[in-house]
């Protein structure tokens, strides 16, 4: 449960398992650099050491040695990692900012996507705190803000606390709330104990001296669900020992001692005050302890305070003695500066009580929005300057207040001075989704478009906003620069695109161009930005082309063409390589490739090319040029099998398959980046994104895993890539947690992690179960050898001479003699890979493939995820007919469907394959005279032997042979979940 954290997090789950094993078995010895004094407090300057040597090991470390906050980077360094997060653009408004340091530089705290940022506004510096795998869900900073503690709500989520002033993570706690993640933190005041709150349908709490050395919290109890979701925990900042935390309803108030935790929930209702109480949204306790301060969205605060214990052993509870109605606006925000109440409201307005609960003084000229948190600087300011603002009192005192920063629920953070309340915005982040980014072709600009409307241009090199504009009431889905960086194509989920000058973001034209009701999903522009396409959620695919008037260029509407009967999955300009004409193709959900007759299309009319499909169980997600590395040029698709295809790009003949990088879930985009100086002269490299990581390539492809990397970039999933011009950067957007983030490459880093995997077959034998010495691999030699020997004769007795090839006939026969049943399609697309592979280079076809060539067709071909009982449960529902809660197809359904449908069977082959699976025609028996493939003893057979009905267990067990119990086959196969592979 507790290790000191010494790597980031990665994306490959091996590599994730064997990083938490390694932290796991490092937390007995790490875990004495936790400082303590002779009272149980930690300090920054004393401390007790187990031993000499954990002494001078840590008085050596970074985090002993460091003596105050800072950002400033150091020197360049040599880049171990191919992807490294450089900059996080976002915010996750739902979480407090937290003011850390204000004297010499404004530093905060925050929280975007599962990265927790400390970024100094001063210098425009960030510190990236990475380690969570799930969206952060709760922050909290000590009381001399030197600790930072987040954590999040993965699956496997962790706690983690972090030294402030180096960003060293120095203690970690792993799946401590397993049932729902973490929900709520909170340090005490001396920092010794640390307070966490799970999300689970029954919440737990638990209270961790985290100093100490030892297994699991020191106490914990779990909460009632009748108390609603406890969403704020707070210690008392007079006494460790008590705690409280606060739902929209009820307030609880804790006190532990000697590892029992208790909570009392006093009575709130609106009959004990004859008044609305409203919507709770924050909790404090006052400074002396004794009291405590809820407040409402209807603008109430609740006074708790502490009632006299009856006995000696019993502790003091706390009761809601008043109800005061402090203003008409409902409060967000809630907080204790020195001896004042600070309130945040609904209207932005912030105001200062003191404890007699009278206004001192507000803040309400700063225009902002909901404000969600508030928090002040450690720093007291100087009371003489003459700058300072006075209450509102009629003494009109001087109005002494620390610096402080507001967050709002507009994804804003201002800064505020307490020397006359000057405030300054430090960050305005996308409020909504951020679905898209877009490069600009020349420059370093990075566009980003939000369904909040808002569109900005960001220069990633100076790290500030160039320029942004809000279309309201509407939402962005898609952008993309042309090839010339002149205009910024823009779509919304209204159906309308509109097509902005790059540099002012305006248009020329006043209203923006829309021929669909459905979200624009693709825009791209041809090479020579005459032409813009768009495809929208309704599977229709649009043309666009640039006019010339006399007022100037505008965009006019072309044609449109619904050729798909799926969802658009990728849309792709490109230029014939005769006439040097623009190309448009869309890939479908419906596993067809579509080009486009530009040069005959007109007004309204957008004739189709050609209609090839391109996939027979697997839906391509994405296409690509492909970089000229060879004579022949070709056509990049991804697939949701894990598989990489090139087509020819004439022929459009499916010429390679690869495995593809396999990261948890398929490639979903895919680009092709610059050529570039830093890496191997003759490799071409891509990136790409998974469902949740963003990864390179090093081309060409062939299957080696090695040659790919990745690492995770969203934890909810990845919307949008985009390169920049020069290849030195990746940006990605995470859709809905509203962040976007920016990840310099390095080319040497990932050469070197390729060389490392080995040359030649080296890479491929690890693909293999067992390696190079397993059983699978010496099968693959012995049947590559018996297909020579079938080639010549099996009864043949004259002396046959071992060679290294085999015919390419024979690899059908080494593939399913492994266990790999490819279909009529895929044999085709091996033998073709196999065939043309030398062909535009000598002109000759390949006829003979040889050893090392069989294990890469066999690596690349064969499924990387066998047949699952979901899968089966889900061919007989669509198959087969409704009896008694299964899905049930009839004999003669069977036979007919297997006949007449996909890749139809022969009588003849079916009776073969039905007497073999019912082992009445082994293999190697000797064949009866006069008897064929299917003659009437086969039908007879099949008609004994075959029952007339078949459900999913039945067809799985008995002609399949897949081992399942009993205990597998639910009662009704339409509830069962199962994905464990079958075959």
């Amino acid at each position: 449960m507790w290790a000191v954290e010494q790597t980031s997090h990665v994306s490959d789950e091996d590599e994730e398992d064997s990083q938490r094993e390694e932290q796991r078995s490092s937390a007995d010895e790490q875990v004495d650099g936790e400082l303590q004094t002779e009272n149980g407090e930690t300090s920054d300057n004393e401390h007790e050491i187990s031993s000499p040597e954990t002494k001078d090991e840590y008085a050596n470390s970074e985090v002993y040695t460091a003596a105050s906050l800072s950002l400033k980077t150091k020197e360049k360094s040599v880049k171990t990692q191919p992807l490294t997060l450089d900059w996080a653009l976002g915010i996750n408004q739902t979480l407090p900012v937290f003011n850390l340091l204000d004297q010499d530089s404004l530093v905060i705290l925050y929280g975007c996507a599962h990265v927790a940022v400390i970024r100094d506004h001063t210098s425009n510096t960030q510190r990236l705190l990475q380690g969570h795998s799930g969206p952060i869900s709760s922050l909290c900073v000590s009381e001399d803000r030197r600790w930072l503690v987040s954590a999040d709500s993965g699956s496997e989520n962790l706690v983690i606390v972090w030294d402030s002033f180096t960003g060293i993570p120095v203690l970690t706690l792993f799946d401590c709330h397993p049932e729902g993640g973490i929900v709520a933190l909170a340090l005490s005041k001396d920092s010794k104990y640390l307070a966490t709150v799970g999300g689970g349908p029954v919440q737990r709490v638990y209270i961790w001296d985290w100093t100490n050395e030892g297994e699991g919290p020191t106490c914990q109890t779990d909460i009632s669900p009748q108390y609603g979701c406890q969403n704020h925990i707070l210690f008392n900042p007079a006494d460790s020992s008590q705690l409280l935390s606060n739902s929209k309803s009820h307030v609880l108030f804790y006190t532990w001692d000697k590892g029992i935790l208790q909570y009392t929930a006093p009575e709130l209702s609106d009959k004990m005050f004859s008044k609305v109480v409203g919507s709770l949204s924050r909790s404090v306790f006052h400074f002396t302890g004794l009291q405590a301060f809820s407040v409402t969205l209807a603008g109430n605060l609740v006074l708790w305070e502490s009632l006299e214990a009856t006995t000696t052993h019993q502790h003091h509870t706390m009761k809601a003695t008043k109800l005061i109605p402090l203003q008409k606006d409902g409060i967000t925000a809630l907080t204790m500066c020195d001896s004042l109440i600070v309130t945040g409201d609904v209207r932005g307005h912030i105001k200062f009580y003191d404890e007699n609960f009278k206004l001192i003084s507000w803040c309400n000229k700063f225009n902002l929005d909901t404000i969600t948190s508030i928090s002040f600087s450690k720093e007291i300011p100087v009371s003489s300057s003459p700058e300072q603002q006075e209450d509102c009192t009629p003494q009109a005192k001087q109005f002494v207040i620390r610096n402080f920063v507001v967050s709002t629920v507009s994804a804003a953070v201002v800064y505020v001075s307490g020397r006359g309340s000057l405030a300054q915005t430090v960050l305005r982040e996308h409020q909504g989704p951020v679905h898209t980014v877009s490069c600009h072709p020349k420059q370093p600009l990075l566009a980003t478009g939000g369904h909040d409307g808002m569109l900005r241009v960001w220069d990633y090199e100076q790290k500030v906003v160039i320029s942004s504009r809000v279309f309201h009431d509407q939402q962005i889905q898609c952008i993309a620069y042309d090839p010339q960086g002149f205009y910024l194509a823009v779509g919304f989920c209204s159906g309308a695109v509109q097509v902005l000058d790059s540099c002012s973001l305006q248009q020329e034209e006043q209203e923006g161009v829309q021929y669909s009701q459905d979200c624009i999903t693709h825009l791209i522009f041809s090479h020579d930005s005459s032409l813009l396409a768009t495809a929208d959620s309704s599977k229709a695919v649009m043309v666009f082309h640039l006019c010339e008037e006399a007022a100037g260029h505008s965009w006019k509407y072309l044609s449109k063409q619904r050729s798909h009967y799926e969802p658009v999955q990728d849309l792709l300009f490109g230029l014939d390589l005769d006439t040097r004409q623009p190309r448009l193709l869309s890939l479908g959900m419906d596993r067809r490739l579509v080009e486009y007759d530009l040069q005959n299309s007109r007004k309204d009319e957008l004739p189709i090319l050609s209609s090839q499909r391109v996939e027979q169980d697997g839906v391509p997600t994405c296409m690509a040029w492909y970089p000229p590395l060879t004579p022949e040029h070709f056509l990049l698709t991804a697939s949701s099998h894990y598989k990489m295809r090139l087509f020819n790009v004439t022929t459009k003949m499916c010429r390679k398959t690869v495995l593809g990088p396999t990261y948890g879930s398929p490639v979903k985009r895919i680009q092709m980046l610059p050529p570039s100086t830093d890496g191997h002269l003759n490799s071409r490299y891509m990136a790409y994104i998974t469902q949740d990581k963003v990864g390179l390539q090093i081309l060409p492809l062939d299957g080696n895993p090695f040659k790919s990397s990745a690492v995770l970039c969203h934890s909810t999933a990845v919307s949008s890539l985009t390169c920049s011009y020069d290849g030195r950067y990746v940006f990605t957007a995470g859709g809905v947690d509203r962040a976007v983030f920016s990840w310099g490459i390095s080319l040497p880093a990932l050469e070197a992690a390729a060389a490392l995997g080995g040359k030649d077959l080296l890479p491929f034998y690890t693909l293999l179960e067992g390696g190079r010495d397993g059983e699978l691999f010496r099968d693959m030699e012995d049947f590559f050898y018996y297909c020579q020997l079938r080639n010549h004769g099996i009864d043949s007795m004259e002396t046959i001479g071992v060679s290294n090839h085999i015919p390419l006939s024979e690899v059908t026969y080494g593939m399913r003699a492994l266990g790999f049943y490819p279909t009529e399609q895929q044999l085709e697309d091996m033998q073709n890979e196999v065939k043309f592979s030398r062909y535009a280079e000598t002109g000759n076809y390949v006829t003979h493939v040889d050893l090392q060539e069989f294990i890469k067709l066999f690596v690349n071909h064969r499924p990387v995820c066998g047949t699952s009982w979901k899968e089966l449960c889900k061919a007989f529902q669509v198959l087969g007919a409704a009896e008694d809660g299964w899905a049930v197809i009839t004999r003669e359904d069977l036979l007919e469907l297997l006949q007449t449908r996909g890749e139809r069977m022969t009588e003849e082959e079916l009776g073969e394959c039905f007497t073999t699976l019912l082992g009445s025609n082994e293999e190697g028996a000797p064949p009866q005279s006069g008897r064929g493939p299917c003659d009437e003893t086969d039908q007879f057979l099949l008609e004994s032997e075959l029952p007339p009905n078949f459900t999913v267990a039945t067809f799985a067990r008995r002609m399949l042979g897949f081992p399942i119990s009993s205990e597998e086959v639910p009662h009704d196969q339409h509830s069962s979940s199962s994905s464990s592979p079958l075959l």
